[in-house]
């Protein structure tokens, strides 16, 4: 097993955008809610800097519990956790996904290329009846690894087609 507690999600129930990451890290994992530790931080700063505040949006993760040595998820576990993430995402209905990093747009978008190349370009999440636009980018985790202007811009541009898509710009 090797995880302390099930991180399923948070959120408003009825929000506007789901923030989906890959899997709960050690802090996630000590709490039993996702995106608390330092990932965490950063994706609040995003979300405030959006003009929304955490309790506005859902965040959830591919996996429910963190692997073994915090590494990334592995296929199987992507698909025996996947179907949770899949009915999340029905209940709740986003108007948009915002999949952070390579993991969860891989699984969301069945991707065959990296998130370098594909973030920043709308696509569409398509599962039993439901279909959501996508937006893949940066996961915060990496954003604290490669904190360049380059990276930030990226993300921040991301960030703004979203709200532009749900009309929170002026």
């Amino acid at each position: 097993m090797g995880y302390t507690n099930l991180v399923f999600g948070e959120g408003d129930p009825e929000a506007a955008i789901m923030f989906v990451g890959e899997a709960p890290g050690e802090e996630e994992d000590r709490t039993g809610r996702p995106f608390v530790g330092r990932a965490g931080q950063k994706l609040d700063e995003i979300i405030r800097a959006m003009g929304l505040r955490r309790e506005q949006v859902y965040i959830a993760n591919v996996l429910k519990a963190r692997p073994p040595n915090n590494r990334p998820p592995q296929p199987d576990e992507t698909i025996r956790c996947g179907p949770f993430l899949a009915e999340q995402i029905r209940i709740i209905q986003p108007r948009v996904i915002v999949a952070m990093g390579g993991p969860a747009t891989k699984y969301l978008l069945d991707a065959r290329e990296g998130i370098t190349r594909i973030r920043g370009t709308w696509f569409t999440y398509r599962a039993e009846g439901v279909e959501i636009p996508v937006m893949p980018t940066f996961h915060p985790a990496y954003l604290l690894r490669n904190y360049t202007i380059d990276t930030r811009q990226k993300v921040w541009s991301d960030m703004q087609e979203v709200m532009k898509f749900l009309g929170l710009t002026t």
